[in-house]
């Protein structure tokens, strides 16, 4: 693999896939650029937009980086994309064509559960999910199976408007599992992670082989954010019982203190396990308010081309946008396949304005 960290001689190359071996066929030469993005908010995770000169036509296209550096060529893989609807522009020198293409998770889109199909109750989650979409066919990518022991409570039923990438991303929830694809277009399921939880495969900073660009954009927003919670519930005896927990920590920039007012959330039906008693009230109180002074932060920024994929972690260390060596994880990208390679992304990471602590608690 190149070193990203260190200057090399980067174009792009394009093949035509075999959708029955996967494999590529043959190289596409009259692509002008393409761009790629990813974003988990997507429901096929991720689309292109190639730009050729003459029609693709409906077919796989997988996108290659080619380095050259010491003398060493190789080609690493950006991404497998079926291409779909073109536009086309003619200049009178020129035809310009840029078409749409999107990640093989587009085929399960495209079918639907017979009516009324359902999985029975104590079947195998991630087994029936694998099983569904190799034994019937539902998409030609490649898919690996997931080792997990999770079986379904109940009967899973099909709703009538649900295609299979619909049902089949509900169904593997039950496990809390999602779908992930990798660059040479293979599916697999990867278990939903907390940030925390995750360690960074890369550190982004401005040095003397940075690939960070300088401009990097970080917001937060405290709206909403409550530093009064109040719990009211009541237990099978009619006992009711009150909580009433405040933020009054000077260190915390959410507390009544700096905010100069109380900003209220209420709960009236909590989820406290077994019988309610005060002390159950007063802990259910503390929790809810900790969870609910947690900020979720958006970074944006750009860097040279390295090989993360949206869910992958990454630490960002730069003090001149007051990120100290954060901890985020990347939700988006989009990748312009260009010398140079640039790739914007936004990553997400979270900070907690209060703690539960007995020394600020009102």
């Amino acid at each position: 693999m190149p070193n990203w960290f260190e200057s090399m001689q980067q174009t792009f190359k394009y093949f035509k896939v075999n959708p029955n071996t996967w494999s590529d066929e043959e190289e596409i030469r009259n692509v002008t650029g393409s761009t790629i993005m990813w974003n988990n908010d997507s429901d096929t995770l991720g689309s292109a937009t190639i730009d050729t000169t003459e029609k693709l036509g409906e077919c796989y296209v997988r996108i290659y980086i080619v380095t050259i550096q010491n003398g060493v060529e190789e080609s690493t893989p950006l991404g497998t994309f079926l291409v779909q609807t073109p536009s086309s522009n003619v200049d009178g020198k020129t035809n310009n064509i840029s078409a749409d293409a999107y990640t093989p998770l587009l085929e399960l889109k495209e079918k639907y559960p017979d009516i009324g199909f359902y999985i029975p109750k104590k079947t195998n989650v991630m087994n029936e999910a694998y099983n569904l979409m190799v034994h019937n066919r539902l998409l030609r990518a490649p898919v690996t199976k997931a080792s997990c022991e999770d079986e379904l409570n109940a009967n899973f039923v099909a709703d009538l408007e649900d295609n299979w990438l619909v049902f089949l991303e509900e169904l593997i929830s039950n496990a809390k599992y999602i779908f992930k694809l990798d660059e040479m277009g293979n599916v697999y399921f990867a278990p939903k992670q907390d940030i925390a939880a995750l360690t960074p495969v890369v550190t982004f900073e401005p040095n003397d082989i940075s690939i960070l660009y300088p401009e990097v954009s970080a917001d937060e927003d405290l709206y909403g954010i409550p530093n009064v919670v109040e719990v009211v519930c009541s237990n099978q005896n009619s006992e009711i019982f009150r909580s009433v927990i405040e933020n009054v920590d000077p260190d915390s920039p959410t507390s009544i203190i700096n905010r100069g007012r109380k900003i209220m959330h209420r709960e009236t039906n909590p989820n406290i396990t077994g019988t309610a008693t005060q002390e159950r009230v007063d802990e259910y109180a503390r929790l809810l308010l900790q969870e609910l002074s947690s900020v979720e932060h958006t970074i944006t920024f750009t860097h040279g081309y390295y090989p993360v994929r949206v869910g992958d972690c990454v630490r960002i260390n730069y003090p001149q946008a007051k990120l100290d060596n954060v901890k985020a994880m990347i939700i988006s990208q989009s990748i312009k396949c260009e010398p140079g390679c640039p790739v914007t992304s936004k990553a997400v990471y979270t900070t907690k304005y209060w703690r539960v602590n007995d020394d600020y608690i009102q």
